[in-house]
């Protein structure tokens, strides 16, 4: 049970309200897609801008679309904590992936606010608009460039209709030119929470509320291509075709092959494309998704070079080529010992039991790895279900989520 009646922002109906009026901003009438830089991502931001000045910070949005909410400490010298999560989604999205977790951050610093509290330390969230990658190869800009780790690249990375993302942002009303000046510097900086929801069935099979992350899954994304010969499907005999559909449908079979190969590994093929195919052609071309993860990274990059053997190997047998492009390769993201004890220690005083567990999902705090200590918080999902419109967490167990963020971030000030 939690230990103290929260302020209202933190009440559980309080959160599910804000979860349903962000959900509201989308690209899609009858689904959840907010992609990064879209209309639909803008007017969200411009409503967490808003909550955020209610809640005592002073908001600004950055030079790649993350909404900064910053509440001031009691020592202008004082470290900064940084609290973040996402508010972009995947499309017909669930509506607590990523924007759960800007809106408990919210709330706790609303908390504060309203207790008239001032910390030894000066704390930022950030809500970023490019986690999922769904619009653009590259992600995690926006926490990319707070840990220093962006590439000026990324801002060439063209979406499907050919937009790059620097006109992108431009369109969204920022200056990309500042995009690699958002850097914190790690001596100036706390630490680096982020409160998510499992989107796994770990903590309900478990009967917890609430768990500690110990660490985030390296992952692997990128894109394979297959070409073939394309031709009339009345004319080209079965033995004579270089058909790339094919190949793929085969490639695919491996990688889920290798993907069940060791525990703890996931290979997935999540999108395919056949260009210019047709009911009467023979496919000549294929574009399809590749991501891979681990909690070990050596396992990780064995098995994508094992992949790349298997559709080499399959592309030769079949008369196609074959080829796959990295677009994304972060490594497993350990949490911070010391702050996963401390975070054990709200756990307890709030009555919750402190279950451990890692993540199989990726989440903007892996940006922050070797840079700066991370601790993440999950709550509870029903049947683990995500990046699904039945993805849910209850009024509760957002609660609770909070509500240890809280008691972790006035534990963290007493110890300075």
């Amino acid at each position: 049970m939690i230990s103290a009646a929260p302020a209202q922002q933190m009440q559980g109906e309080a959160l599910a309200a804000r979860i349903e009026v962000l959900a509201q901003f989308s690209s899609e009438p009858d689904a959840l897609t907010r992609l990064t830089l879209t209309p639909a991502h803008r007017d969200a931001a411009d409503l967490v801008v808003g909550w955020m000045a209610q809640a005592g910070m002073d908001v600004h949005i950055d030079a790649l679309a993350t909404v900064v909410g910053r509440y001031e400490g009691t020592d202008p010298a004082g470290k900064t904590l940084l609290i973040g999560s996402h508010i972009d989604t995947v499309r017909n999205a669930g509506k607590y992936d990523g924007n759960f977790g800007v809106i408990a951050a919210i709330a706790a610093v609303d908390r504060l606010n309203r207790e008239s509290t001032k910390l030894p330390f000066a704390i930022e969230i950030l809500a970023y608009g490019d986690e999922e990658g769904v619009r653009y190869p590259s992600t995690l800009t926006g926490s990319r460039a707070v840990a220093g780790t962006f590439e000026q690249a990324a801002l060439d990375d063209k979406d499907a209709d050919g937009v790059s993302r620097r006109e992108a942002l431009a369109r969204f009303g920022i200056d990309p030119a500042y995009a690699a000046t958002q850097a914190r510097d790690p001596a100036r900086v706390l630490a680096y929470v982020e409160v998510h929801i499992e989107q796994g069935p770990v903590l309900e099979a478990q009967g917890f509320p609430v768990g500690i992350v110990t660490a985030i899954n390296g992952a692997t994304r990128g894109a394979i291509t297959v070409t073939g010969r394309s031709g009339h499907a009345g004319t080209q005999p079965m033995s004579m075709r270089s058909d790339a559909l094919t190949a793929a449908a085969e490639m695919i079979l491996a990688i889920e092959r290798i993907g069940r190969s060791t525990r703890g590994l996931v290979a997935t093929v999540g999108r395919i494309e056949t260009p210019r195919g047709a009911v009467n052609i023979v496919p000549g071309a294929v574009a399809m998704s590749l991501d891979v993860r681990s909690p070990s990274d050596d396992e990780r990059r064995e098995a994508v070079e094992r992949i790349e053997t298997e559709i080499a190997a399959i592309a030769a047998r079949r008369g196609v080529s074959a080829k796959f492009a990295c677009s994304h390769d972060m490594p497993a993201a350990p949490c911070d010992a010391s702050l996963m004890d401390a975070l054990e220690q709200s756990f307890l005083h709030l009555g919750f039991t402190p279950y451990r567990l890692a993540s199989g999902a990726g989440h903007d705090a892996m940006s922050f790895r070797g840079r700066i200590p991370i601790a993440m918080i999950f709550a509870r999902c029903k049947a683990g279900v995500s990046h699904n419109p039945a993805e849910y967490a209850s009024p509760g167990d957002m609660e609770a989520a909070t509500a240890v963020l809280y008691d972790f971030i006035r534990m963290l000030s007493r110890e300075r």
